[in-house]
């Protein structure tokens, strides 16, 4: 746009010397009419406005006599003071200025006074007059306008050219590769590690895909090591037979071992993730939680848990709840080793139970050493009387006294031999006829308490390894313990089956046993009968289990007992 007018100034002033240097020409030879319609035949071109040729006083000559001056050529008029308002020094030849026709290019031409024409002017001035050349703007403004859209709209298709030029290279040289470097970022976090990104070129991206390359290649490193690092402390954690789990502030499972596993009874999946206690069947049955005092506290926890496992085997567990601190020492996780402690408890019951029994050896040796002599006496005045009464019922009472000494001789030989670690080789034993025996024994107490002793009928031929007088202890033990516990006028039963094993069932229906109380009844010297000595069911136990039996209790309080003797069996009925 500034082109196209400067462009117009310059034809402008082109055509002004033109029209000048005519008049000039004109003047000197002084044909006046030629100069008129010289003026006129330029005035008459479409493109000008006016043309006017001033004196040097500002009087318009030409055109002579064609009205008052025009008040726009007045030095104080605003046309004119668009220039002559700078300094001489400043004023330009030609400027867009506005008139009342609208905007127009004027151009103006000194003529200025030479020597040719001194012989019609003074000499004393430099100029004679000035030619004024306005020309019409609404052409070159047109113009300009057209210009102008055509700038705009070219720069406008050149910018959106360019812009999607751009676009494209961006696409194609620079985002679809970065793309590529997304895509291995993904798949080298899925777990594909072996995933790398196109290097080749020497821009600024082939230089950051090796870069990337590189840094992958050390993760890649690390992962290795890290999962080197965690299989060998898994392969160590899983050879360790102790149960080991990590739970969260929540008591949530985030690792554990296998043997861990195998005693919860599921499966790493159905492990991780849950909240310790919902381990089922193999989950924590300690009332007291360590995971829990081990938060609270964050001190190291140890506990004892009975737990029974699918089979009915009870197994015992020493739990030990751990903490694992941060940094910061703050608690985040706690560890939990579970330990079989099943063997240790029942090493530890046996030794218990063996410095019992050296104290009852003891005590049973020095008591039967000093109890056979008067037992001897008895025995021997019980014969007497046997022979020389002929009385029937003397003769019962005796038989009956008689049979009690020699019981009462045979345990205190056996606590002899007990106590110098002397032990039977046992004998077969019919079961049927101890049982009616010691059903006989029994009698007199259990009419003495009004209970009725009831013998089912025994199959035939059922026998055991033991040695009878240890067995007929037991049975005798179990049935005064069933015939003291009985309400007058009840009954205690007695049977017996026989399949792999024998087993002999005292069964009454009298006060029952507590739970807490069944699991102490078989120790020594506990009693929950006042006056009992505590002893009866502890050398009850010790006699089967000495012969690879089992002595177990069922009871339920106020509903009865049921005592049974599992022994192995010789003969199958």
């Amino acid at each position: 746009m500034q082109s196209l007018l400067e462009m117009a100034r310059e034809t402008a002033l082109g055509e002004g010397d033109l029209i000048r240097v005519a008049l000039e020409h004109q003047m000197i030879e002084n044909e006046r009419t030629l100069i008129a319609k010289m003026i006129d035949s330029f005035r008459k071109q479409s493109r000008v406005e006016r043309l006017v040729l001033l004196d040097r006083a500002g009087v318009e000559r030409y055109p002579a006599g064609s009205g008052a001056p025009d008040a726009e050529l007045r030095i104080d008029s605003p046309t004119c003071q668009a220039c002559h308002r700078y300094p001489a020094a400043q004023r330009g030849s030609s400027r867009v200025i506005e008139t009342r026709g609208g905007k127009v290019l004027r151009t103006v031409i000194p003529i200025r006074n030479r020597a040719e024409c001194f012989g019609c002017h003074d000499p004393r001035y430099k100029i004679n007059g000035i030619l004024i050349l306005d020309y019409r703007t609404d052409r070159l403004s047109e113009a300009m306008a057209r210009d102008l859209r055509w700038l705009v709209g070219g720069t406008a298709a050149i910018t959106l050219l360019l812009v999607g030029a751009i676009g494209v290279v961006i696409r194609v040289a620079v985002l679809r590769r970065l793309q590529r470097f997304e895509t291995t970022a993904r798949q080298i976090a899925g777990g594909d590690l072996a995933q790398r990104v196109p290097s080749g070129g020497s821009d600024t991206i082939s230089w950051l895909a090796r870069e990337f390359n590189t840094m992958a290649d050390s993760v890649t490193g690390l992962v290795g090591e890290v999962r080197n690092q965690r299989e060998r402390l898994e392969t160590v954690i899983n050879s360790i037979d102790d149960g080991i789990v990590v739970l969260d502030a929540q008591r949530h499972v985030i690792a554990a071992n296998d043997s861990f596993l195998l005693r919860a009874q599921h499966s790493r999946e159905q492990v991780l993730g849950c909240q310790c206690r919902e381990l089922s069947p193999g989950g924590c049955t300690v009332g007291d939680c360590p995971t829990l005092a081990c938060l609270t506290s964050g001190a190291r926890q140890v506990r004892i848990c009975e737990r029974r496992t699918p089979e009915g085997k009870v197994v015992w567990e020493e739990v030990h709840a751990s903490p694992i601190l941060d940094s910061s020492g703050r608690l985040q996780q706690v560890v939990e080793v579970w330990r079989d402690i099943s063997e240790r408890r029942a090493a530890e019951a046996h030794l218990a139970e063996s410095h019992r029994l050296a104290s009852v050896g003891t005590l049973a040796s020095g008591f039967s050493h000093e109890l056979n002599t008067p037992l001897a006496t008895v025995l021997t005045c019980v014969e007497g009387i046997l022979k020389e009464t002929d009385s029937a019922w003397i003769r019962e009472s005796a038989t009956i006294a008689r049979e009690q000494l020699l019981r009462c001789r045979g345990i205190t030989q056996h606590f002899l031999r007990m106590s110098r670690g002397q032990r039977s080789q046992g004998e077969v034993v019919d079961l049927a006829a101890v049982i009616g025996a010691v059903a006989r024994l029994i009698e007199p107490t259990a009419r003495e308490h009004r209970v009725k002793v009831e013998v089912r009928e025994l199959a035939a031929g059922m026998h055991v390894r033991a040695e009878e007088a240890e067995l007929q202890h037991t049975l005798i033990n179990l049935l005064l313990n069933a015939v003291q516990a009985s309400p007058p006028g009840s009954r205690v039963t007695v049977e017996a089956d026989a399949c792999e094993q024998v087993r002999v069932r005292v069964i009454d229906n009298g006060c029952g046993i507590a739970p807490e109380d069944q699991k102490r009844i078989f120790d020594p010297f506990f009693s929950t009968r006042q006056g009992g000595t505590g002893l009866g069911l502890f050398l009850s136990l010790n006699f089967v289990r000495r012969w690879g039996g089992e002595l177990r209790v069922i009871s339920e309080p106020g509903r009865g007992s049921t005592f049974e003797i599992v022994l192995p069996a010789l003969v199958h009925a």
